[in-house]
């Protein structure tokens, strides 16, 4: 017979939902096909040393479902080649922002409607982080994590089921045991820069304004290098305040506060953006697309990432995948 029953005796998750998650996976990877004998419940029982009556719940919650069907004297037996297996998804956002909402639209879209998903936000706040990681275990087929610019989580994080948590938008060393979808802000940055070049040209200076905090470190690592190679003046600054845009300069942020900031001085000044002053933000959101005529961003992909967190998690397969992101051209460049 078969052994498609997996038990981790140090997972969180409870032994029942691991002997259907167990049954679910051989369903879906094709081990097991409709109409074949599945172990006992005497044979489980014995070989994980578990109760009868943990057996006999995770066997009933799959013969609800019709996954299960059962004949007397003669065992249990797949009823159907499809799971019906619904995924109750934890999601911890760092904040929310109008591109989360994008993620999270995309992400409930893959599900398909076989999922039902909670978010949270943990604004930043380590102590909030662990404390609604600690109340979620147990209570969720998923995990999605955003440590956000938080390190020395894995102590947290790995109360966690391993193979149910996926980590966004940072590849940090020590999650490297978990499904991570992740951002490259520094080469996400460089390579940004490299596509725009052409119009970059113009421009006698680009100015970063990096205010640090929970802005990623490593995007100005890309921003020095690409101007450094190419032989650019620039300057990085944590502020707009006391710092007077010029003419003929490009500026680059990440707050959208500073955006604004960006925008009604280009007004106040009469700079024509995207002529003699330019403004790149980062994130792209649909407002962007219409405030002053189209700002000019560096983008991640939010709707593909939530594409693939839903395929990493009904495949259930461990993965470490760079998510895709580009210079997304607008009037203000």
């Amino acid at each position: 017979m078969k052994k498609v029953i997996n038990i981790n005796d140090h997972s969180v998750l409870p032994k029942y939902r691991q002997i259907m998650d167990s049954l679910c996976f051989a369903i879906e990877n094709g081990t097991l096909k409709k109409g074949d004998k599945i172990p006992s419940i005497n044979q489980i029982s014995a070989e994980f040393n578990l109760s009868r009556d943990t057996v006999m719940y995770a066997f009933n919650e799959l013969k609800s479902k019709g996954i299960l069907i059962s004949q007397p004297g003669k065992g249990y037996y797949l009823a159907t080649n499809e799971t019906h297996r619904d995924e109750k998804v934890f999601i911890l956002f760092d904040e929310f922002n109008a591109f989360k909402e994008d993620l999270y639209n995309s992400l409930v879209t893959a599900l398909k409607g076989r999922g039902r998903v909670e978010i949270f936000f943990h604004n930043y706040n380590l102590k909030t982080f662990k404390s609604l990681i600690y109340e979620s275990i147990g209570r969720y087929t998923s995990y999605i994590i955003m440590p956000a610019s938080f390190d020395n989580t894995f102590h947290i994080i790995s109360r966690l089921p391993t193979d149910r948590v996926f980590i966004l938008d940072r590849l940090k060393p020590e999650l490297k045991n978990f499904s991570v979808i992740y951002q490259d802000f520094e080469m996400d940055f460089y390579d940004a820069l490299v596509s725009g070049r052409t119009l970059l040209k113009k421009y006698r200076k680009l100015v970063f304004i990096h205010s640090g905090g929970k802005e990623p470190a490593e995007r100005v690592n890309g921003f020095e290098r690409f101007c450094n190679e190419y032989k650019l003046e620039f300057q990085v600054f944590n502020s707009i305040d006391g710092n007077r845009p010029g003419l003929y300069e490009a500026w680059f942020v990440a707050s959208d506060r500073h955006l604004v900031q960006l925008v009604k001085i280009a007004r106040e000044y009469k700079y024509k953006l995207g002529k003699k002053f330019g403004i790149v933000s980062f994130n792209d959101t649909l407002l962007k697309d219409a405030v002053a005529g189209g700002i000019t961003t560096i983008s991640t992909d939010f709707a593909e990432m939530g594409k693939n967190l839903g395929d990493m998690i009904f495949n259930q397969k461990k993965s470490v995948i760079r998510n895709p992101s580009k210079l997304i051209v607008r009037k203000s460049l």
